[in-house]
């Protein structure tokens, strides 16, 4: 149970998360019954309620401005890194707020006629001129792990960070269902074709909105021939012999790990 039940506060300025320092958990957020640090402009004022965590409600804001006060007392850090210090399902929620927070942002006004919006439900806005409601939009993603025998298709995209490879990935297109998505993701990145395509799980994906769907395939044909505006490298891998590999928040390293302890 969270300390005295105290609301958990995820707080954000230009897209970090204020921590306190050397913390890690629940004892990292800020905590209590009204919002840390008040707000300097009416922009800032629209607090999110993003479920609770151990019995404590949590909310999530953000600050357009950062006080001196916010400043002496936290740390700032980005959404990724923060998984390190809150864990995993704090990590989660952090991520729904750091969406909400996102959402609200774009979403000011109405795409229908201009007028400012204004706040209806949590998660959903309408338009003080016209009644346009509007709702969070999610862009949905798949990501595949392929299978080769023994071997697993990895690759290193231009838009990684760092020297890991991961798996094939892209967005849903319209008229699309999920598994022709994979198959039209492979073929297009890496010029082979697939068979066998089964689900393996999803995770929300907070960079900015994004819900990424898991699947493993089976090799079926083809050469590798790069997408070389979206891959720099491409290549099947056998379980004693990888490059370096994701970080333990993604799905890609979570369907890998369960390639390399044969479970699917």
């Amino acid at each position: 149970m969270t300390q005295n039940n105290q609301p958990l506060w995820f707080v954000f300025h230009d897209k970090q998360l204020l921590l306190l320092p050397e913390k890690k958990g629940e004892e990292a957020l800020l905590r209590g019954e009204k919002r840390p640090f008040s707000p300097h402009h009416d922009q800032d004022a629209h607090v999110h309620v993003l479920g609770t965590y151990d019995g404590a409600p949590c909310y999530a804001c953000a600050l357009k401005t950062l006080p001196p006060e916010a400043e002496q007392l936290c740390v700032m850090t980005d959404l990724r890194s923060s998984y390190g210090i809150l864990g995993e399902k704090l990590y989660i929620i952090a991520g729904k707020g750091a969406e909400l927070i996102h959402w609200d942002s774009q979403t000011r006004f109405c795409p229908a006629c201009g007028s400012p919006t204004r706040p209806k439900l949590p998660i959903s806005k309408e338009c003080t001129e016209c009644g346009n409601e509007l709702f969070p939009n999610i862009a949905v993603a798949i990501i595949v792990l392929v299978r080769k025998g023994e071997q697993a298709l990895l690759v290193r995209a231009h838009t990684f960070r760092g020297t890991h490879y991961g798996l094939v990935a892209g967005f849903l297109e319209p008229g699309e269902t999920l598994e022709e998505c994979v198959a039209r993701e492979i073929r297009e990145e890496t010029g082979i074709s697939v068979e066998n395509i089964r689900y393996f799980a999803s995770q929300p994906w907070p960079y900015p909105s994004g819900l990424m769907v898991g699947f493993t395939a089976d090799y079926a044909g083809g050469d590798i021939a790069l997408q070389e505006e979206e891959l720099s490298a491409a290549a099947f891998f056998s379980r004693d012999n990888l490059p370096d590999l994701p970080a333990k928040l993604s799905i890609a390293r979570r369907i890998i790990d369960a390639w390399l302890e044969r479970k699917v």
